[in-house]
C-alpha cells in the first residue's frame, strides 16, 4: 500500500471514530509510520485530507450500493440489507459512518469538507428513492421523503447504539422500524 493510501485509510479510521476535529497529522504519521512531513507532501493540508477520505467514503458507499443492487434483483430484499451497510462501521471497533460523524461537526467543517459529507447523504438517499420507487412502496414524488426518514433513522440508530456500544441495540431498532412500516419486511 502507498503512503498515500495508508494515510487515507488512517484518517478515515480516525474520522470514524474521533471525527474531523480527531484528525491529526502527527499522529496518524506515527501510525502510518512516516514523518509528520510527509503527510504534507499528499494533503497540503487537514481540509485536503479531509476532503479526500469524505469523497473516498462516498464514492465507496456509492460503489456499494450498486453493487447490492447488481447482486439482488428483488427491491425489497435491497431495502432490507440497507441497515447493514451502516452496521458494518459498528462491527468495525463500534465506530460510527464517516458521514453522519462529520455531519455531526458540520459547522465547524471546511466548506470542501461539507460538500462530500452532504455527497454521502444524498447518494444513499438517492439509492433509497430508486430502490423504494423500484419495490413501489411509495408514490415517485413520495419516495424522496420516505428514503430520508429511512436515512436518518438508520443513522440515528447507528448513533444510539455506538452511545452504548451495544450492537444489538441496533438491530434491535431497525427490528422496529421494520415492524411499524419505516423499513418494511
Amino acid at each position: 500500500m502507498s503512503s498515500r493510501e495508508a494515510i487515507l485509510a488512517a484518517a478515515k479510521q480516525t474520522a470514524q471514530s474521533r471525527g474531523y476535529a480527531g484528525i491529526n497529522f502527527r499522529e496518524l504519521a506515527e501510525e502510518v509510520g512516516i514523518k509528520h512531513a510527509s503527510i504534507y507532501h499528499h494533503f497540503p493540508s487537514k481540509a485536503d485530507l479531509a476532503v479526500a477520505v469524505a469523497r473516498r467514503y462516498w464514492e465507496n458507499a456509492a460503489a456499494n450500493l450498486s453493487a447490492m443492487s447488481e447482486r439482488e434483483s428483488d427491491p425489497a430484499a435491497l431495502l432490507s440489507a440497507f441497515p447493514g451497510t451502516f452496521r458494518q462501521s459498528l462491527e468495525n471497533d463500534n465506530r460510527l459512518c464517516l458521514g453522519s460523524f462529520m455531519a455531526a461537526e458540520y459547522d465547524d467543517l471546511p466548506d470542501a469538507v461539507k460538500v462530500e459529507v452532504q455527497a454521502f447523504a444524498d447518494v444513499n438517499v438517492a439509492w433509497l428513492a430508486k430502490t423504494l420507487a423500484d419495490a413501489k412502496r411509495c408514490s415517485p414524488e413520495k419516495c424522496e421523503a420516505k428514503a430520508r426518514a429511512i436515512f436518518a433513522a438508520t443513522a440515528g440508530a447507528q448513533l444510539m447504539a455506538r452511545s452504548r456500544a451495544d450492537i444489538t441495540l441496533f438491530d434491535t431498532l431497525i427490528d422496529t422500524y421494520r415492524t411499524s412500516g419505516l423499513l418494511e419486511p
